[in-house]
This record gives C-alpha cells, structure tokens and sequence, in this order.
C-alpha cells in the first residue's frame, strides 16, 4: 500500500486529515509515526512557504528510509487571520503570545483586542496551505480557506486551536460548536485537503 507522511505531530490535525483523505486507500501517517524527529524551522512570509519547506525538509529525510522512499510528504501551514488586527496573528498564529502559551489565553487576547469592534468590521478567516512533495521530485501546493468573524465569547468543545472564537454567522455557532463531519466539510484544511486529494489522484 502506497503511504502519506503528514508532516505533523498533532493529534487534533491527524484525526481529521484521516477523515478527510480516508478514501484514498493509502496509509496516513504522521511524521511522528514515520520515526521522523526532526523540527523544520519554518521562517517563510507566507502559508505556502512555510508549508513547502516542511514537506520538501521531511521528503528528504524520509527517501532515506528504504520503507518511506516512495513515500508522499504533505504539510500544512495554518492560521488565523483577523482583518482588523491587519490579518494577525496570521503565519504566527501558532506562535501568538508565545509557542507554549495555552489557546484560551490567546482567544481571551484576541476576544479583548476586538473589544467594542462591531460585527461587520470582526471579519476573520482561517488559511490553510497545503504542499505535496511526491517521490519523484514534483511539488505542488494548494490553499484553502473558511470565511468567519471573531466572536464575542469562547464556545465550543468540538475544535482545537482558535475555533472557540471563529464564529460562522450563516450557522450561529463556531467552529468548535460544529460536529465533527460538518467542520471538514467547511474547514480551510478540508478544502485544502480536498484540493490536494484531487492532484494526488491525477498523479497516480
């Protein structure tokens, strides 16, 4: 069975790119998994560089790996972006306020930095850029995207990250107030994901 190295240590993200490409017949690991330890230094200015030089980093390291040579390397570049805070936290958003620092504090941060901003100016969206390094040498990256506002309050258990306060105004909750097969089907990773499964089956 040909097999996929999601270059990933989350949990949260591994369960619904499972979901989401479970019809692919291949097996999903994440970097983790595949025995790869290594920590890519992301330092591009943009979702899809940064999602580029983790795939292209960890496709190297796996090709020495006689079991992962023929492996696909996907990766991902994800984040918030809030259009009155000038698109922040944006390609930082994993590292808003500090790398260890727990997402409730950050919601609670940017809830507070929007306070008295009115709905129609709490536009926000999630990215997600994804990039595909294949085994013989091609590399190909897609970005998808969910259209939302901040919220007024932390809601939701569903999600993980900044979904608490990503409210969805057509749905009238958050993100983390959606089951679970809604949010892939709306979410910026499930459109990326969707957009990479479609070119991953052409080069097949």
């Amino acid at each position: 069975m040909k097999k996929i190295i999601f270059a990933t240590g989350n949990d949260h993200k591994m369960k619904e790119i499972r979901m989401i490409l479970s019809d692919l017949g291949m097996e999903i690991l994440s970097q983790k998994e595949a025995g790869i330890a290594a920590d890519v230094v992301e330092n591009g200015a943009a979702f899809e560089e940064n999602a580029m030089i983790k795939a292209t980093e960890i496709a190297r390291i796996a090709a020495q790996n006689p079991e992962y040579e023929e492996a696909i390397v996907l990766a991902d570049d994800s984040g918030l972006e809030i259009d009155y805070l000038n698109k922040e936290p944006g390609i930082y958003s994993a590292r808003y306020m500090g790398e260890n620092t727990s997402y409730d504090i950050k919601n609670n941060e940017l809830i507070r930095r929007l306070d008295g901003v009115p709905d129609e100016r709490r536009t926000a969206r999630f990215v997600c850029a994804i990039a595909a390094a294949f085994p013989d040498g091609t590399k190909r990256v897609v970005r998808g995207t969910m259209e939302g506002r901040i919220g007024y309050e932390i809601a939701g258990k569903n999600g993980f990250g900044y979904d608490p306060i990503f409210y969805l105004p057509e749905y009238g909750c958050t993100s983390a107030q959606l089951a679970p097969e809604k949010k892939n089907e709306l979410s910026h990773r499930g459109e990326g994901l969707r957009k990479m499964r479609a070119i991953i089956e052409e080069m097949q």
